[in-house]
């Protein structure tokens, strides 16, 4: 399941993408927009700025906005910005591996039905993009 900071910051991402284009978006067009809690939204775009998902102008018609096409960013590529790992264990992870210290991965069934899960998930994360998160 995502956590609520996930599914604010690729709402938050689907709102500028289809600003993509536009100049800078007020964050507070996007918090009431979205309905996303300003300071915490504060904190995610901040934290996608610093990763050069976002960028940020300041002053009169400021805001933030994507950097990259949206089209070119996978969702696959936000979450893990965002959420960290995609995968449900540590020991399927490609990107944070942690190995489990109560089995034999060779032999865990678990982790075997949660490779084939992460597997699938990461296909369908990896070809989607941030355009299509865009509302309308």
């Amino acid at each position: 399941m995502l956590s609520k900071k996930t599914q604010y910051g690729l709402k938050a991402l689907g709102y500028l993408a289809s600003r993509y284009g536009k100049g800078p978006v007020l964050i507070a067009e996007i918090a009431e927009q979205k309905k996303i809690p300003i300071k915490f939204l504060e904190n995610i775009l901040l934290q996608l700025k610093v990763k050069k998902i976002l960028g940020s102008k300041k002053g009169k018609g400021g805001g933030y906005f994507l950097e990259i096409d949206p089209k070119k960013i996978p969702i696959a590529a936000a979450l893990r910005i965002i959420e960290g790992p995609i995968a449900m264990l540590p020991c399927v992870s490609l990107n944070f591996y942690e190995k489990c210290e109560d089995c034999n991965e060779k032999t865990c069934g678990l982790n075997k039905v949660m490779a084939a899960t992460r597997d699938a998930t990461l296909k369908v994360l990896e070809k989607k993009t941030l355009a299509d998160l865009a509302d309308g």
